[in-house]
């Protein structure tokens, strides 16, 4: 008997909630979350990724038909076959292990591969293991072995000929081994010096790249998954073979192959098929101005008419540094200024230097797409030098192609668009689609390559290929279709498209709230949510598909589908139920909770979701399909929250200053009494009243953790914030002072006890904020713009990228350049108005940021500290823009709950915040 979902956590019994004690850093490290659940293509067997946030995880698996649940330790990244019979987990290294390890012996540490029988729990365990796959059938996984260590290097003795086995081998020549095993009986082969292996997916056949270049040995191998037999079925002299591929219906391999004499790096390569039921080999055709490299990956159609992969038009080869060789080499112009650093920026250079740079190793293996035509043996050209960029997905005819060259110089301040094509996968001529869209406004090519749908200006618009027509297909629908919520300085964005319709029949549109059905012949379109979602201010949106990239899902004309509404007034997710080419919607489940479908299986109607509350862990469901009512409750680790106190969150809604309505969460302390005051702690960034029913991130990090700061006598005050371009600071501020004062009226707040707390962009809000009030006690500002005036012409070390878009178009919403409205940036930086700081602020930042640069930390710190002001500032090293290392997260967190303790309840002071803590150096391990 199914167990139904809509349950109400009240009729749980009571002694399940009731706190054993109060939540602790050690709790927190140890709470187990889940990550990766995957579900079999039959939809009978689940796996996840169950992980604490320090120390090791442990894969789980369930068997949904014989009902058996199986603990697997250390497993991560489940992968599940066909069948469900078999789940294999990566098998990592102990965190223990790893902890106690040198930094020479941490590099030999290598994660391993558990495999798991679903229907007994036993276990097989693979050590030292680099990757593995199932192959689509479920009949056999591949599990590819990490090399072996390097062998001391021996001297050549005296002789005039070099024996092989002084032949020197690049590693990225060098296989190892890979052992294929049939998972009806469990046998394996064993195959050594693998460079390279690769799947059917009809399960007919393995394919195998076996080098060994001082054997001289270059080998196909193609072993047949019926019978385990292998053969060679190819072999080369000299000749390094490359990438695979084998067809989906098992008819041929691919396979690229080079000069083993050359180094990889400058290595070029020839592409040949191998016709595996005659046993005949065909060289594609060659070019003189395209050719291929060691980055050529292989790629068949799914009908097996055309393989792609990737030319160039000419190998990089490796550049060496000038040496001085002999003493004239001393004074030799060229050799010293060989041996230079430098790089020269260029005013008209497409990337700046740091983005080139950034792009260099990308840009080294950047192919471009060719399509080789299996019947008649015709190769095709598709992107080019000027068109770099072609997506493939199953098309016959064609595909979309794009190019960012001519808008890579106005990156530095416009942000980011393309020019997209329609590319002839015939003939590879290249049809003009859109000129200067943004890149976040990709059109999509419809599956039987009629039209191409996309976004413009607030309307969806239809590209009739073969009438090369464009067609504004939503102008008539009374609605806009740009993004109502968007304040930036830039042209708003659309909602996206839902999935097509069989045979090019239709496509479904999104607005803010409901689903739009065009049909594409007559161009009409009617609201498939019968306009329910913007009149109950409900986001409906098409969810529970099978998630195929390269082959979305059409809808028949009638089919039902599954709809996730979230509810814009109570911040609630509901399922429900639609009909196309009918409409209206009818409600399934629905409640004061959060739903996220997180997978689906190919070949059955199952689908993974979980529901949320604050106070309501995030656990697994598995249901049919259109019948999430009557879901399984597959986990139950909501009981590790029923071991702790736990506060309530509440929707608080107020007016802003300038009489604009706001929204915001409240998350009540435990142990709540009606009419007393509480300190707060304010935490935000944009919109945050959707996290209403959001499980609180049980992590250490650079937040901070709700349920410690709730069961530590704190509110937690979560509010939106709604920008005005050019006045980012003094919105946010407007939206900040009156959700609080909200707080302070209504009886929650007590007034000399609010606090403030923001990372990157809300580290900007919170610096700037207590330039223009005293109503927080005390703030913490992680990796703030203290100095816009300077951050505009900086660098995002991460990306390489230049700050100065992010003002002009973006996030910083300045809207126009440091040079046209100067005192815009520096009304908006608080480093020029510390003086009126009166609110003790401690400054966080990695001195690694890759994001903000961290000397505007510096640069803060210092204006305040001249200032005479309540400053410290937690330099953490070797950090990026975000923790990452665990002894900072948990060092931040904890000095983030002795500075709020200190200043907001009275605590006494710690004493690195009384009198700082002196430089220290420790002696380096080993």
């Amino acid at each position: 008997m199914k167990s139904l979902l809509l349950f109400s956590a009240s009729l749980l019994p009571a002694s399940l909630y009731a706190a054993t004690h109060s939540i602790t850093p050690d709790d927190i490290m140890r709470f187990e979350s889940l990550s990766k659940p995957v579900i079999s293509d039959t939809g009978t067997t689940l796996a996840v990724e169950v992980s604490p946030d320090r120390g090791d995880s442990r894969g789980l698996v369930k068997n949904l038909t014989m009902k058996k649940e199986f603990s697997v330790k250390g497993g991560s990244k489940p992968k599940v076959s066909h069948d469900g019979r078999y789940v294999a987990f990566v098998d990592k290294q102990p965190l223990l292990t790893t902890e106690m390890a040198s930094k020479k012996e941490k590099k030999k540490l290598k994660s391993g591969m558990v495999l798991v029988d679903t229907n007994t729990g036993k276990e097989l365990r693979y050590e030292r293991v680099k990757s593995f796959e199932f192959n689509e059938t479920g009949s056999h996984i591949a599990i590819w072995y990490e090399a072996e260590g390097k062998k001391k290097e021996t001297k050549a003795k005296d002789s005039d000929e070099t024996s092989k086995n002084d032949i020197k081998v690049d590693d990225y020549d060098k296989g190892s081994t890979v052992e294929l095993v049939a998972l009806n009986e469990l046998k394996s082969i064993t195959f050594k010096d693998v460079t390279a292996f690769n799947f059917d997916k009809s399960g007919k056949h393995f394919a195998l790249a076996i080098n060994n270049v001082e054997a001289d040995k270059h080998e196909l191998r193609l072993v047949s998954l019926a019978n385990n037999s292998a053969k060679i079925v190819h072999s080369l002299k000299q000749q390094q073979l490359g990438a695979l591929a084998l067809s989906d219906d098992g008819k041929y391999l691919g396979f690229t192959f080079g000069d083993a004499k050359q180094a990889p790096f400058g290595r070029e390569y020839s592409l040949s098929l191998f016709n595996i039921e005659s046993g005949s080999v065909t060289t594609t055709p060659t070019s003189k101005d395209w050719t291929l490299n060691r980055y050529a990956a292989l790629r068949f159609s799914d009908d097996s008419q055309r393989l792609f992969f990737g030319r160039v038009p000419q190998v990089s080869q490796q550049i060496e540094l000038a040496k001085v060789e002999k003493e004239v080499d001393l004074y030799d112009q060229r050799i010293i200024t060989g041996q230079r650093a430098l790089r020269v920026w260029h005013g008209e250079d497409p990337r700046i230097k740091p983005h080139e740079v950034k792009q260099y190793k990308k840009e080294l293996k950047r192919t471009y797409l060719a399509v080789l035509h299996v019947t008649g043996n015709n190769l095709v050209q598709l992107a080019d030098l000027q068109v770099p960029d072609v997506k493939i997905q199953q098309q016959q005819r064609y595909a979309l192609a794009s190019s960012d060259l001519p808008y890579r110089k106005m990156i530095t301040w416009a942000g980011f668009y393309r020019d997209f094509y329609l590319v002839d996968i015939n003939t590879g001529r290249k049809i003009p689609v859109l000129s200067q869209q943004s890149s976040g406004s990709e059109p999509i090519l419809s599956p039987n390559e009629k039209f191409v749908a996309y976004y413009l200006q607030g309307n969806a618009f239809l590209y009739e290929i073969a009438n090369d027509r464009k067609i504004n297909v939503t102008k008539s629908l009374g609605v806009s279709f740009a993004d109502e919520d968007h304040d930036y300085p830039s042209n708003a964005p659309g909602y996206g498209f839902g999935p097509w319709l069989a045979d090019d029949a239709g496509l479904l549109i999104y607005d803010k709230f409901d689903i739009w059905q065009l049909n594409t012949l007559s161009h009409e379109a009617f609201n498939l949510t019968a306009g329910k979602g913007r009149k109950e201010r409900v986001q409906y949106r098409v969810t529970g598909l099978v998630d195929d990239k390269d082959s979305p899902t059409v809808l028949s004309s009638n089919q039902q589908v599954l709809l996730q509404g979230y509810s814009d007034i109570t911040k609630g997710d509901g399922f429900y139920q639609a009909q196309i080419g009918t409409a209206g919607v009818t409600k399934l489940i629905g409640g004061d909770y959060k739903l996220k479908v997180l997978a689906r299986s190919k070949d059955a109607e199952t689908v993974v979701f979980s529901k949320e509350q604050y106070d309501l862990f995030p656990d697994l469901y598995t249901a049919d399909y259109l019948s999430p009512q009557t879901a399984n409750r597959q986990t139950d680790f909501d009981k590790q929250r029923r071991a702790f106190n736990w506060g309530k969150s509440e929707l608080v809604q107020w007016t802003n200053g300038d009489g604009k309505p706001l929204d915001g969460v409240l998350i009540k302390p435990t142990n709540y009494v009606e009419g007393q005051r509480y300190p707060v702690l304010v935490y935000y960034y944009r919109f945050m009243s959707d996290r209403l029913h959001s499980f609180p991130q049980m992590k250490l990090n650079h937040r901070p953790n709700f349920a410690w700061f709730a069961d530590n006598g704190y509110a937690v005050f979560l509010p939106d914030i709604r920008f005005e371009v050019g006045y980012p600071g003094d919105s946010s501020v407007q939206a900040l002072t009156s959700g609080v004062q909200h707080l302070i009226d209504i009886g929650i707040a007590d007034p000399q006890g609010v606090g403030i707390q923001g990372h990157s962009w809300a580290g900007y809000q919170t610096a700037f904020a207590v330039t223009k009030t005293n109503i927080f006690r005390a703030a913490v500002s992680g990796a703030p713009v203290s100095n816009m005036t300077s951050a505009y012409s900086g660098i995002r070390h991460g990306s390489g990228l230049a700050r100065q878009f992010q003002y002009e178009t973006g996030q910083s919403r300045i809207g126009e350049s440091l040079f046209k409205s100067p005192q815009k940036y520096i009304e908006n930086s608080p480093v020029f108005y510390v003086e009126r700081i009166n609110t003790p602020m401690m400054i966080m930042f990695g001195d690694k940021d890759d994001a903000v640069p961290w000397e505007q930390g510096v640069e803060l710190y210092l204006a305040m500290r001249r200032a005479g002001k309540d400053v410290v500032f937690l330099q953490y090293q070797d950090e990026p823009h975000h923790l990452k290392k665990y002894p900072n997260k948990l060092d931040y967190s904890i000095r983030m709950m002795e500075y709020f303790d200190h200043y907001l309840k009275g605590k006494p002071a710690p004493e690195w915040l009384k009198a700082g803590e002196a430089y220290t150096e420790y002696k380096k391990a080993d």
